[in-house]
């Protein structure tokens, strides 16, 4: 996503942290928590030679009021996100987080309103053999064949794909670092 804007990282690292929710912890709390967590991370995991870096993370919650949708950890805890979304609208929040060389923690918090349409057994079981449930926060991708299944969206896609590009650029613009390199 970040080359579709002219950026292209030095390098990319999964940041191994603990994404389990603080109790009482709401949707939109939990995707800010964790992309300021992330950007931390992996500031710590750098090298010390790399002082110099952006430092850039983000992650992805889905929401149901106060209900959080994680990934699945398996195919009927997606079955159940899947009936549970199925003609309704949520949200998806994704929260992205910037550490500079300074110190400076800069973030957005960024909220989309998805409505789905409602899902026949057949849908559920078909995208449940696909797959693409595997990993993803609500158990469904955008992006891919369960994009049929969205009604209406209110918000940025990019965001539900899981960076939103206009704050990511934003939050880099005002790091120095200038997207689209030439204009």
């Amino acid at each position: 996503m970040l080359a579709g804007i002219g950026i292209v990282p030095d390098a990319v690292h999964a940041a191994d942290i603990d994404e389990t929710p603080n109790p009482d912890e709401t949707p939109r709390l939990l995707a800010k928590r964790l992309a300021q967590e992330k950007a931390y991370a992996a500031t710590k995991a750098a090298p010390k030679s790399r002082s110099d870096a952006l430092y850039l993370a983000a992650d992805t919650v889905v929401g149901v009021g106060r209900r959080i949708l994680g990934k699945p950890e398996n195919a009927n805890d997606a079955r159940a996100m899947l009936n549970l979304l199925s003609g309704r609208a949520h949200r998806v929040y994704t929260g992205i987080a910037l550490h500079q060389p300074d110190g400076t923690l800069t973030h957005r918090l960024v909220e989309a309103r998805i409505k789905f349409k409602r899902l026949t057994p057949g849908e559920i079981e078909g995208y449940i053999r696909s797959d693409e449930w595997q990993g993803k926060a609500g158990a469904y991708g955008i992006q891919g064949l369960a994009g049929v299944f969205v009604l209406s969206l209110n918000g940025s896609y990019s965001a539900v794909v899981g960076l939103p590009l206009y704050e990511t650029a934003s939050l880099l613009e005002g790091a120095g670092y200038h997207a689209f390199p030439g204009l």
